[in-house]
């Protein structure tokens, strides 16, 4: 499976047609000024791949990276469908549609922990079943219920050599049990009902879950730059 894998790898991994950035990124506000490490860096794709996954997740992001500052070659480590686990540069992305995402309250150590597991992981392959069962939704998109969708990204081959984007970033954050979105769950107490907190499996997230999720706060750089909109620049009409 392997050449045929790296060759529907390289096929999806290709540009959309039509694709375009919503958000201007860069100019005077670059997002790069503003992430810091263990934060979650969520990527509107513009790949053929993103658009299923967009489409199965219902969600805007497609891809997601995790910053870790100096303790890689470059600051940010993704799970790359081509180049399998690897650190790339801001300016990959930084004319990308993105959302920073960070974890609140972290401990230093747990802090150094998320990044040591994914850092450790650099240099891992591709979870290539994934590729194969992305494809399936690319040719046309099928018309499936949205609440089976999240069953359908729940796959892989889960051998501890292989990832995908949002399970690598999930299983560091499980490492420190730091939460992303848990399944709650109803318990009979006697007369009464409690609910309680249950592991989520990191192959289940998907990266618009650092977005959802309660636990993790929403940095944008031109809000965080304290915007006031009685400066913006307006074009105005004769």
């Amino acid at each position: 499976m392997g050449g045929l894998g790296q060759r529907l790898a390289r096929y999806i991994a290709a540009p959309a047609k039509y694709y375009k950035p919503t958000v201007v990124s860069g100019g005077e506000v670059r997002w790069p000024d503003f992430i810091q490490p263990c934060d979650v860096l969520l990527v509107e794709g513009s790949s053929r791949i993103s658009t299923a996954i967009k489409y199965l997740t219902q969600s805007t992001w497609s891809h997601s990276a995790i910053c870790v500052g100096g303790a890689a070659p470059f600051p940010l480590v993704e799970a790359d469908v081509e180049l399998g686990v690897a650190s790339v540069p801001y300016e990959k992305y930084v004319d990308a549609n993105v959302r920073i995402c960070r974890p609140v309250g972290l401990s230093d150590e747990d802090r150094a922990r998320v990044i040591d597991f994914v850092v450790t992981h650099i240099g891992n392959t591709y979870d290539l079943k994934n590729v194969f069962d992305l494809a399936r939704f690319m040719f046309p998109a099928p018309p499936i219920p949205p609440r089976w969708r999240r069953q359908l990204l729940t796959f892989g081959s889960c051998e501890p050599t292989k990832a995908i984007c949002s399970s690598l970033i999930a299983e560091a954050f499980e490492a420190v049990r730091y939460p992303i979105l848990p399944d709650l769950e109803s318990q009979e107490d006697g007369s009464n009902i409690r609910w309680v907190y249950k592991v989520r499996s990191h192959t289940a997230y998907t990266p618009r879950d650092f977005d959802l999720s309660p636990y993790f706060a929403v940095i944008k750089p031109t809000i965080e730059r304290r915007f006031d909109y009685r400066e913006f620049p307006w074009l105005e009409h004769a």
